[in-house]
């Protein structure tokens, strides 16, 4: 054979190969549909779940497209979690507090009463060994659990009346969620979940007399100003609340390991973006609520806190004596960190905190 047929044949050889190749790269793209408990871009959750969507398709180099589909559009909000589990989406961006019917112990992945704040509760699964137990209990649904953001501490919510003791509490219909309600429960309170848009219609008709959802930025978004002036804080129900994504755990271990890095990263890389654009967006808008939506900031009297910190005291002796070990100890990890971050804040963000405090010239 002549050379210049040999190179001719090499190059039609390569050409053919790249034909044929081309396909198949194409053919090895994952497409992804991640289902969510939010209305599509609500300021928060919302933008927080596009982001995810986007930074893992980004990440993997596009060799998975994630869709994203907002409540309603694939299944219900509150179904997100089972359609992830079951496989009908390979992904989902919620809150571990939806889904206490599944295990009290999934509870704690997202807020506990007087619990961790934000850079805690990553510390705790990052380094105190909270994402072994919080990959054994979603291993039992056939979930792969990822922290992706997280509110910064919650508000106490949005009340019709003024609180002035704990009796005020005592038959109030409030919505709120997770451990948070279980703890309002506790003091009296009659306690109801639903969206944040079922909770307007609520506070607007009487159904609700008060109610929490998450905070300034995204509660102003939904118009809870309109129908209850009085805003309470502290927000000791959720002093943080973690924002997760969870993946189908069959989808997760059918990635390559650099698919698999892919994912996790990608939620691990918006924990903090997603939580500093709250706290940057809350104050602004809180600003907002007072000057221009005649909002009342309201403490809660000290003999409410206490009072909810002891019912919040008797949620946690609850979860170390449920029937299901693995709640066990989870709670018990939970508590030992917990208090392990308590003693050191005391001499370090706290004492920087009550420090900024203090009447200086600045």
């Amino acid at each position: 054979m002549k050379r210049r047929d040999l190179v001719k044949g090499v190059a039609l050889g390569t050409a053919a190969a790249a034909t044929f190749a081309a396909p198949a790269i194409a053919q090895g793209i994952r497409q992804w549909k991640m289902v969510t408990a939010w209305p599509k871009n609500l300021p928060g959750p919302g933008v927080a779940a596009q982001m995810l969507a986007d930074r893992i398709t980004a990440l993997s180099g596009g060799r998975i497209e994630v869709k994203l589909y907002a409540a309603g559009e694939l299944v219900p909000g509150r179904g997100v979690f089972d359609a992830a589990s079951e496989g009908t989406a390979e992904l989902y961006h919620a809150v571990p507090a939806y889904w206490g019917s599944k295990s009290k112990g999934i509870l704690l992945f997202g807020s506990q009463p007087f619990g961790l704040r934000a850079d805690e509760q990553f510390g705790w699964l990052a380094h105190g060994g909270g994402q072994a137990l919080y990959d054994e209990m979603y291993g039992r649904f056939g979930l792969k659990p990822f922290l992706c953001g997280n509110s910064g501490p919650q508000w106490q919510g949005w009340f019709r009346d003024e609180i002035a003791s704990v009796d005020d509490l005592r038959g109030l219909k409030f919505r709120t969620t997770g451990l948070a309600s279980e703890m309002c429960s506790k003091l009296g309170m009659a306690v109801q979940a639903m969206g944040g848009r079922d909770m307007f219609q609520a506070l607007q008709s009487g159904a609700l007399d008060a109610g929490e959802f998450i905070g300034p930025w995204t509660d102003s978004a939904l118009g809870f100003y309109q129908v209850a002036k009085n805003y309470y804080w502290p927000g000791v129900g959720e002093p943080s609340s973690a924002e997760e994504c969870g993946v189908n755990l069959a989808a997760y271990n059918d990635l390559p390991d650099d698919l698999k890095q892919a994912v996790a990263y990608a939620c691990e890389s918006l924990y903090n973006p997603v939580w500093t654009e709250y706290t940057t967006n809350h104050a602004r808008a809180l600003k907002q609520l007072v000057e221009e939506q005649g909002v009342q900031i309201r403490k809660l009297p000290d003999e409410v806190i206490v009072a909810m910190g002891n019912a919040a005291g008797e949620v946690m002796t609850d979860l170390r004596e449920d029937s299901d070990e693995l709640v066990r100890r989870i709670t018990e990890s939970f508590l030992a960190y917990r208090k392990s971050v308590a003693d050191y804040m005391t001499y370090a963000d706290n004492g920087q905190m009550n420090a900024r405090a203090l009447d200086y010239t600045y």
